[in-house]
């Protein structure tokens, strides 16, 4: 089992088009296994630095996305709304691969919050492990770590 976490960058017409620039997976014990910066195949229009981390020194020595997508692909994943980082990965994922944080009622119950609302994982984080994230903009190895660890609460 691996936890996958991505950060985008906006790319395309006035950077509306959400383009992987960080990919972070790390294993069930929170060993990195993977943290790259990518290079998105569009030129970035807006680096969303507030929400990313992501900054243009980070795109100068930044893997090729076509050779990032092979590398990082076929293992059971968790994470947070996955759905966002396996759009930027252009990828498909097996569902029975598949753990999403956001969509595991218990993780909801654990939190205190409604089962059938899709709760935000710093509010997750924050209900179940105590700890504060995205402050000021959440790290692609914290989320990767603090998805996976939500999902053995």
């Amino acid at each position: 089992m691996v936890a996958i976490d991505c950060e985008m960058v906006g790319t395309g017409p006035k950077g509306h088009v959400s383009s992987l620039a960080r990919c972070s997976i790390v294993n069930y014990d929170g060993d990195v296994l993977y943290d790259e910066y990518i290079l998105p195949p569009c030129p970035i229009v807006d680096y969303r630095t507030k929400w990313s981390g992501i900054c243009k020194k980070h795109m100068m020595n930044a893997t090729p996305f076509k050779t990032t997508r092979s590398q990082i692909l076929g293992k059971i994943v968790v994470g947070h709304a996955i759905h966002n980082d396996f759009k930027a990965l252009q990828y498909f994922h097996p569902k029975s691969l598949t753990r999403d944080t956001s969509q595991i009622t218990l993780l909801n119950r654990k939190a205190n919050c409604p089962e059938n609302a899709t709760m935000s994982l710093k509010r997750l984080t924050k209900q179940l492990l105590h700890r504060d994230i995205q402050i000021p903009a959440l790290d692609c190895l914290y989320g990767a770590n603090h998805g996976s660890q939500g999902a053995l609460c």
